[in-house]
């Protein structure tokens, strides 16, 4: 078997160590950058993701279990990372509570790896999914939670306000609750394909380009969870059915 055969699918393989290295470095907030290193590292799988396709396309090497494989990394990089994101937030909401039962609220973020999970397996067998997506793509869910959670990390007084909120910590409950929703749903979604470079046709993806690039500059990493709900919400008010 020749060598360029496998390159795309160890490109993949990276994208799967992203992704386990994101939740390790969540769950052991080694000094205190477990945020910002778990959502570096789901930005990086992401742009692996990008190019083991890329590349298989370019080789002509494309393969059933490289299909397979792609799928389970993403499962872990945009599934199973931001779900550990989201419950490790919730557990700062819910530490200083002392009933028992209640730590196992955070465990309610696990869903989110189920339904992404889900989506993932939809996606492959989905043929109307060529142009555009029905559903929340499983990047975009996991940008927005690291981005929310390199948010928590930067700001020191918001982690004190969350610390036995009721509030935020139902309000995160319900945002995983509705992120698992818009995973499976069949909203139609529009892909940052361009069908050519003029504007005329683009106007759409070329101004949500310029704006996340603006937001960007302003708040960095903080800018996903300004630019996902934009681009969900621009989604539902523009798009039609797949």
């Amino acid at each position: 078997m020749k060598i360029k055969q496998h390159i795309p699918n160890t490109i993949t393989c990276c994208n799967l160590i992203c992704g386990t290295l994101a939740v390790m470095s969540v769950i052991t907030d080694y000094n205190g950058m477990g945020y910002q290193m778990g959502f570096g590292f789901i930005i990086l799988g992401a742009i692996f993701d990008f190019f083991d396709g890329f590349t298989a396309r370019l080789l002509h090497v494309s393969s059933e279990i490289g299909k397979e494989l792609d799928s389970l990394a993403d499962c872990i990089t945009f599934g199973f990372a931001p779900a550990t994101i989201a419950g490790t937030l919730i557990n700062k909401c819910v530490t200083c509570w002392e009933n028992p039962l209640i730590l196992i609220v955070p465990f309610l973020a696990l869903l989110m790896a189920a339904f992404s999970a889900l989506r993932l397996a939809k996606f492959n067998l989905d043929t109307r999914q060529t142009t555009s997506f029905l559903g929340m793509p499983t990047p975009a869910n996991a940008l927005f939670w690291g981005s929310i959670g390199v948010w928590v990390a930067n700001h020191p007084e918001a982690q004190a306000y969350m610390e036995g909120s009721v509030p935020v910590c139902i309000g995160l409950i319900l945002a995983v609750f509705f992120c698992c929703w818009l995973l499976v749903s069949e909203i139609p979604m529009f892909a940052l394909k361009f069908k050519h470079y003029g504007w005329k046709g683009n106007e759409m993806t070329y101004s949500f380009v310029i704006f996340s690039a603006i937001v960007l500059v302003f708040l960095q990493f903080s800018a996903f969870a300004v630019i996902i709900p934009l681009y969900v919400i621009l989604s539902v008010l523009t798009q039609k059915k797949a």
